[in-house]
């Protein structure tokens, strides 16, 4: 049989592992918008926003594999083995992660199944959620004058190999630093005395952002020492501390006293 006379038998599947971003579709890269709009398959976390699975194509078979941290999800393993059984049918499989997937998305872990199994994948990076948290305050990350180094860590680790507590914070904090972590949890008043007890100032400039570049995006902007009074805060949450948010945070209390002044004066103004 000729070369083509059976394409569908000779079609050799691909495994994608595409960064979906912080949730705003308009932070897509150009090429995961276009492997998202022609995949067979799209497997995806469960904080993917709806608007980018709705790029999908109406052929496309779209499932919720998502693990949240305190709710049952399909597990690693069966996750490994429906991209491999799609690509061996020779169909093109994109394995959705929100923000980029090197990045806590247990990337290490899917790329050793697929290279164990034969299987072809690329990887496409996306915009991870601490640099979309820090844009929307308009926050440089590093700063010359203040922050030399990045540092990116997070507040949950798989308790078959440590626990939250285990986190070497006295090695991460420094004064020139910028720290990024992701999944800080909620019981803030235990991460405030890590925190400083590591070495970490009170007055250390921090803030927290839910849901970065989502149209119901929160942020605060606190200390280190204010850690413990800070509520629950929505998932996918992001926690940034270092002195590169010092102008930040004197611009946002800036405007917060602009408009509690404002709104002073029009309540005086209907007062009279």
């Amino acid at each position: 049989m000729g070369k083509g006379n059976n394409p569908a038998s000779e079609r050799r599947g691909k495994v994608f592992l595409v960064g979906a971003g912080p949730g705003d579709p308009e932070l897509l890269t150009v090429k995961a918008q276009r492997l998202i709009s022609q995949a067979a398959l799209i497997l995806h976390d469960d904080l993917v926003a709806p608007a980018i699975l709705a790029l999908a194509a109406p052929h496309a078979e779209v499932a919720n594999v998502g693990k949240r941290f305190g709710a049952k999800g399909a597990t690693q393993a069966e996750i490994n083995k429906r991209m491999i059984a799609a690509a061996r049918r020779g169909l093109e499989v994109v394995r959705l992660k929100g923000g980029d997937p090197g990045i806590f998305g247990r990337l290490a872990e899917e790329i050793d199944a697929l290279e164990t199994a034969g299987v072809p994948f690329e990887v496409v990076p996306g915009v991870t959620a601490g640099i979309a948290a820090a844009a929307s305050l308009g926050v440089s990350l590093t700063d010359r004058r203040k922050a030399a180094r990045v540092v990116v860590v997070t507040n949950h680790l798989a308790h078959s190999e440590a626990t939250p507590e285990s986190t070497d914070w006295r090695g991460l904090i420094r004064e020139d630093s910028t720290l990024v972590i992701y999944m800080p949890g909620h019981d803030f008043a235990a991460l405030r005395d890590q925190l400083l007890a590591a070495g970490c100032p009170l007055d250390m400039p921090a803030a927290i952002v839910s849901r970065a570049s989502l149209p119901d995006q929160r942020y605060r902007f606190i200390t280190a020492g204010e850690l413990d009074g800070l509520p629950p805060i929505d998932s996918p949450a992001v926690l940034l501390v270092g002195r590169s948010l010092d102008r930040a945070q004197r611009r946002a209390n800036s405007s917060a006293a602009l408009a509690l002044d404002e709104a002073e004066f029009i309540l005086s103004s209907l007062e009279a």
